[in-house]
């Protein structure tokens, strides 16, 4: 395994940061980024261990590259930064549309573009993904079409990279994030088959799958209880 850093853009919130934990706390080398300066190191304080706090927009992509200069080598890079809108085709609003494609797809990119010279052939990336591409709902144009985006972004830069490890996941709702907090998901949880809701702990665990099994590559992997079938 590469001794470089853990990556995780988008660590200051909800999954990303379980994920910077779980890390921080096995003795890596951590680095979060979010938007907002303070915010993000007083998060990277949080988590503590060798955390390193970056600020990062994704919508802002071509200030992405000063913002990454200092990190150094790299071992894992997850990509968890997401946004959601609520966006039909009879009421498109163009603005939150191009905003949400540029940080998804052309962000996602263009941090995989800035550091892959500082990884190497053991390193790995995941991407989030998610749900929506696969079950759309109405208001979720923009949603699914770059969760979508995603599938495409995957199997492009594990040709291009190889042999360098990229798969993405799909996380499943989440009661216990901040997003879901207090919303009403009785109805998913009726037709999940394992009768239980996808937990933190199960999202951490299939990043560190994705990242650590190094037979795994440029799939998209479902973590949803096996709601996709009900």
């Amino acid at each position: 395994m590469s001794e470089g850093s853990v990556v995780v853009i988008g660590g200051t919130s909800g999954l990303g940061k379980a994920v910077a934990a779980h890390y921080a706390d096995a003795g890596r080398d951590v680095v979060i980024t979010g938007r907002d300066r303070e915010r993000t190191a007083a998060i990277a304080a949080e988590i503590g261990g060798r955390t390193t706090p970056v600020a990062i927009d994704l919508g802002r992509p071509e200030e992405i590259a000063a913002a990454l200069a200092d990190v150094g080598a790299v071992a894992y890079l997850v990509i968890a930064a997401m946004q959601r809108d609520a966006n039909t085709v009879r009421d498109f609003d163009i603005g939150r549309a191009l905003g949400l494609v540029t940080e998804k797809l052309v962000g996602y990119a263009e941090v995989v573009h800035q550091l892959v010279d500082r990884m190497d052939e053991d390193s790995a990336i995941v991407l989030f993904a998610g749900m929506a591409r696969l079950r759309p709902y109405p208001g979720s144009t923009t949603v699914s079409t770059v969760n979508g985006g995603i599938t495409g972004l995957v199997r492009t830069l594990a040709t291009e990279l190889a042999p360098i490890r990229v798969n993405c996941i799909d996380p499943a709702i989440v009661p216990e994030t901040p997003f879901w907090t207090g919303k009403n998901v009785d109805a998913i949880l009726a037709r999940t088959p394992t009768g239980r809701f996808v937990t933190v702990a199960d999202i951490v665990d299939a990043v560190r799958f994705l990242l650590e099994n190094r037979g795994v590559n440029a799939i998209e992997l479902r973590v949803d209880g096996g709601s996709i079938i009900a």
